[in-house]
């Protein structure tokens, strides 16, 4: 008679077993199209970003590509190129300005505190206006020059407009955020982004829109190597 009930619940229990297996089967299934999905999406995001990144042409010259911020030249607010190398051996904040943004006033006032206080140290703010970020900065070269220097007070250079973002992005910037990517994406995400570059050229940091200059002066003053 005992061996008669053992059958049921060897049955039972062999069920159970066998559900517990599917179950854990179908959460590692599931575990690794999750992981395959946001690989998909991180792939996707980068290609969005640079679309001319597998292309032949770019895989042929990826011997050639900048190895510093000095092999860029720039234009300034007057149209006049402007080599990075100009600024060799010295410590560099780069920020996309605007001049009608809730950031404006406040980060104008901080980054003047810190030129006025490091540029005879090796100190340099290069600032590019730039218009894709809620059309906060929709004047000419001129009017941004002077905008900037008058009302701002800005004394560091200004230079030319430019798109940090999308396929018109300054090749400059492609380089600064491919060294340096914010959250889960390169992209710039709002104006007065900054990047943070060391005497060789290189971009040791960056912080967002955020983050106030005088937050980080401690790091512009490790790089000078100030006490």
């Amino acid at each position: 008679m005992g061996t008669r009930h053992s059958q049921p619940q060897l049955v039972i229990q062999n069920m159970y077993t066998c559900e517990f297996k599917i179950s854990m089967t179908a959460r590692r299934s599931l575990t690794q199209w999750a992981s395959l999905l946001f690989l998909c999406l991180a792939i996707f995001l980068v290609l969005n970003e640079n679309p001319s990144f597998l292309s032949s042409e770019n895989m042929a010259t990826a011997d050639e590509s900048p190895k510093s911020i000095y092999d860029f030249t720039v234009k300034d607010a007057h149209g006049n190129d402007v080599p990075l190398s100009n600024y060799n051996g010295k410590v560099l904040l780069v920020v996309n300005v605007a001049s009608k943004c809730g950031f404006t006033d406040s980060n104008y006032k901080e980054l003047n505190v810190l030129y006025e206080k490091y540029k005879d140290q090796g100190f340099e703010i290069l600032a590019f206006p730039c218009n894709q970020f809620g059309w906060q900065e929709p004047g000419t070269n001129e009017e941004i020059l002077e905008a900037a220097c008058t009302r701002f007070k800005a004394e560091f250079p200004i230079f030319e407009k430019i798109d940090v973002n999308g396929k018109n992005a300054a090749p400059l910037y492609k380089f600064l955020k491919a060294e340096k990517s914010g959250l889960l994406i390169a992209t710039i995400k709002w104006n007065f982004t900054k990047f943070l570059v060391n005497k060789e050229g290189k971009v040791v940091e960056r912080y967002g829109p955020h983050t106030s200059p005088l937050q980080f002066e401690e790091d512009i003053k490790n790089l000078l190597g100030s006490s």
